[in-house]
């Protein structure tokens, strides 16, 4: 792979993406067979000012050995030190950088009840800190680039090395660093981002009804909701870009106000199982049914985490003309396909959605219509057959999407 074009990408990453202070400190957690994009990375930091990159490192083979060998009392147990070392470095303004590259496939065959152990304690253990970065208490940025195993998902039909060189090609274009200045086009696509936030939330609505096929689902928004996109903004007032890629425009919905049937309309890949065609009940709410063609079993103990892990934490918006839809790819990593397509996650709420939720406690959240629970997952809804209407608190309805696409 070019060295160059990887390096533009690395410093878009640290300008944009985390948008790095001088004198800051910035953590990278990377999979071991990306660290030679890590290593680029922490080299644009320093040379953009940080005083300390710090690199931790997870290898998903040494997982499977311990999903594999290891006793289920083992997935009940989480070591304090890392939640610890992260909450000291969240305290010390540490940004954050995620490269998320995982093979789909990895744990196909592991028992269902040691993952869902395993994710339910790290999420407990890991809350505090999970909070801050949902919270904007410093900044973050979610990456990726390929992996054999990754590539191979995508590309079944070549060889590994063509599989990987086609990955590449395909995120080097969805995240712009295809063009002669990929921090000027970044900028470019924020600003029609902030658009169509700024028109959401001047509408301001109260409900939003979604419906195509398998979906007929109304939901309320809370009193005081904001829709986010694109560049987002710590507490202390510094800008950054969440996702890279992103299309999407997001708020949060009131707790107990969804209401209707919805479908997935692409795999959810979690923890390295794959979780397709799956439909989803809400009464006041609540998931109060659901149905996968497979991996039912991963996405009930992703619905058993905790009791907010049956109500909706984040909807959002993202046409289905984009330029990860309209790659024709199914990546089967989250953070590509939910920017191929609106959709939804169970769980916790991102509190900076709701006005003034700087100023409430956990008990005022609640009250204010904002979910909370250990878990976070998003699963896709969007398609071409998608039509949103929105619908104002004087009873204005408009409509906001039309064959899966965009309407303002």
């Amino acid at each position: 792979m070019n060295t160059e074009i990887l390096k533009k990408y690395a410093e878009l990453v640290v300008k944009t993406g985390i948008n790095l202070q001088q004198n800051q400190q910035l953590l990278i957690n990377s999979p071991i067979e990306c660290a030679e994009f890590a290593r680029m990375i922490a080299e644009k930091a320093y040379e953009a000012g940080a005083i300390n990159v710090i690199v931790e490192y997870n290898d998903e083979q040494l997982s499977l050995i311990r999903y594999n060998k290891a006793p289920m009392e083992s997935f009940e147990m989480e070591p304090i030190y890392r939640a610890l070392a992260r909450e000291q470095l969240i305290k010390e303004k540490t940004g954050l950088i995620s490269i998320a590259a995982q093979d789909p496939e990895l744990l196909g065959g592991v028992d269902p009840n040691k993952i869902a152990a395993q994710l339910k304690t790290a999420s407990k253990t890991l809350k505090k800190v999970n909070d801050a970065y949902m919270s904007n208490e410093v900044p973050w940025c979610v990456v990726s680039i390929p992996t054999k195993g990754w590539a191979k998902k995508v590309f079944p039909n070549v060889s590994e090395t063509e599989a990987v060189e086609k990955l590449w090609k395909s995120i080097f274009k969805i995240v712009r660093v295809d063009k002669e200045s990929p921090i000027l086009a970044w900028e470019e696509h924020l600003s029609k981002l902030e658009t169509r936030k700024n028109y959401l939330n001047e509408k301001s609505f109260k409900f939003l009804y979604y419906k195509s096929e398998g979906t007929d689902l109304a939901v309320e928004l809370p009193k005081g909701h904001e829709w986010l996109a694109g560049a987002e903004y710590t507490k202390d007032g510094a800008k950054f870009v969440a996702n890279m890629p992103t299309e999407e425009v997001f708020t949060l919905p009131k707790r107990d106000g969804v209401n209707g049937y919805v479908t997935s309309k692409k795999p959810l890949n979690y923890g390295g199982n794959l979780i397709d065609n799956f439909k989803l009940t809400f009464k006041d709410g609540k998931i109060i049914d659901f149905s996968a063609e497979k991996g039912e079993e991963i996405l009930k103990g992703i619905l058993d985490t905790d009791e907010g892990a049956r109500y909706l934490g984040e909807v959002a918006l993202v046409g289905y003309n984009s330029p990860i839809s309209n790659s024709g790819l199914i990546f089967y990593n989250t953070l590509f396909d939910e920017n191929a397509s609106c959709h939804f996650a169970f769980g916790k709420a991102y509190p900076s959605c709701l006005k003034d939720s700087d100023n409430m406690s956990e008990e005022e959240l609640l009250e204010n219509g904002v979910n909370d629970s250990l878990t976070h997952v998003d699963f896709m809804v969007g398609s071409a057959d998608l039509e949103i209407i929105g619908e104002t608190a004087d009873g204005e309805k408009i409509q906001v999407f039309k064959n899966g696409d965009w309407l303002i």
